[in-house]
């Protein structure tokens, strides 16, 4: 019906116009006497009158609501291109903040960490399997990159170690990866060991640190670096926080298991270092 009136409504207004005119003048032409036909006439036309006129006033309302309903139309389509553009440039605000926060990070941790040698790399994918968990990065042998080179987010927490190098990209072993060990130590217990991921703990997203004294003095909560032992990784990594703390089947020796502080599926960007002063 308003698509209706939208397109005839023109025609509707212009035929009740013609209507009306053609009575009108039929009235004019029988004269003001007092005349049976002119009477029966009026009598016949001034219902008729009144009808023309309500149905032109109808017109005229559905046409307007029809013109006014279009125009409505018109700014709700404006309003939603407005709302999109404050949309994105929220997103694009959001975005800013985010590099600003990231990089008064790195400033901090290049204050702390002068003798690192950054490369900055984006991941470009995520290749965790059933067996392994990897990452792969958008720089490789042309900028210096390594196998072996530790990654690590703006902050200085463990992301993995590069595993693989092509000329513009490499594979990073993550953190949770079976194929990395290295030394780890919790400070405030002044106890150290071995880091390394394992297939049944990278499901549950923990990896262990092993070689542990029964008697350790470890807690829930503990803070977990890299302890730069073998001198291949730098000391000083965060690596997370532990969960867990056990003893071997043994009896011999304990372990914990740690749940690594880096949130892999939100990488975006990471710092791979390419050389670092070893620390006796």
């Amino acid at each position: 019906m308003k698509r209706f009136l939208r397109n005839n409504g023109i025609l509707v207004l212009i035929a009740a116009g013609l209507l009306a005119l053609i009575i009108g003048l039929c009235s004019r032409f029988m004269g003001s006497g007092i005349d049976p036909l002119g009477s029966v006439i009026n009598t016949i036309a001034t219902p008729v009158r009144g009808g023309v006129n309500a149905v032109i006033n109808w017109a005229e309302s559905v046409y307007s609501y029809v013109f006014r309903y279009q125009q409505m139309e018109d700014e709700l389509t404006e309003l939603r291109r407005r709302v999109a553009s404050m949309e994105d440039e929220i997103r694009q605000g959001k975005e800013a903040n985010r590099e600003n926060e990231q990089l008064r990070q790195l400033l901090q941790l290049r204050e702390k960490r002068r003798d690192f040698v950054f490369e900055s790399a984006r991941v470009n994918a995520h290749g965790s399997q059933g067996w392994d968990s990897t990452l792969t990065i958008s720089k490789g042998s042309a900028s210096g990159v390594e196998v072996d080179d530790c990654v690590i987010t703006e902050t200085g927490v463990l992301v993995g170690v590069v595993s693989q190098v092509g000329v513009n990209w490499a594979t990073v072993d993550t953190v949770l990866s079976p194929n990395i060990e290295m030394g780890g130590q919790v400070i405030r217990a002044n106890a150290a060991g071995i880091l390394a991921g394992e297939l049944s703990l990278m499901q549950q997203g923990l990896v262990k640190l092993s070689f542990l004294p029964v008697n350790n003095g470890l807690m829930s909560g503990d803070e977990v670096l890299t302890s730069g032992r073998g001198e291949v990784y730098p000391s000083g990594l965060v690596v997370g926080t532990v969960e867990q703390v056990c003893t071997d089947v043994s009896g011999m020796t304990g372990y914990a298991l740690i749940r690594p502080a880096v949130e892999l599926d939100r990488l975006v960007e990471v710092f791979v270092i390419k050389d670092f002063e070893i620390v006796d």
